[in-house]
């Protein structure tokens, strides 16, 4: 068996997994892609209300309040605000990531921004989706879903 077959295997078996979850896990990976995705266009061009600006408007308003809520708690202990421990503004926190994140190159901004979607994922999942689950299931989406819509 070729690496090439053996890896197409793989990711089949993901896409039964993904289309076997239940909707609102879908939902959660779904939105952990889009909102890393509105703060790579937020890096390029920063607006008044980044929260407001990442976060779609067509999602359930409990996440939505649950996200503005966690996001930059979650920024700050990923470190991403770090040379920002003194703001206590929401929306000042994130703004101070993004800049930290347009700073950083390659590598090591993809892992930052993936493990992001992963953390973002788990919150609207409300802490039901697994760490690892969280990996494959976002990685699959993300290349199969989310890029060829592109």
């Amino acid at each position: 068996m070729s690496l090439i077959s053996f890896l197409k295997k793989i990711w089949t078996g993901i896409k039964s997994l993904f289309d076997s979850l239940p909707v609102e896990y879908q939902s959660a990976i779904h939105l952990g892609v889009i909102i890393v995705e509105n703060m790579k266009k937020a890096i390029e061009s920063p607006t008044a209300d980044i929260l407001t600006t990442i976060i779609p408007g067509d999602i359930d308003d409990k996440i939505k309040s649950v996200l503005r809520q966690q996001l930059p708690q979650l920024l700050t202990e990923l470190k991403l605000a770090d040379n920002c421990m003194e703001l206590t503004d929401s929306t000042a926190i994130v703004n101070c990531a993004i800049q930290t994140l347009k700073d950083l190159n390659g590598d090591i901004k993809s892992a930052f921004l993936h493990n992001l979607a992963i953390f973002i994922a788990q919150i609207a999942a409300d802490g039901k989706l697994t760490w690892s689950d969280g990996v494959y299931l976002l990685e699959w989406y993300y290349r199969n879903k989310f890029e060829p819509a592109e």
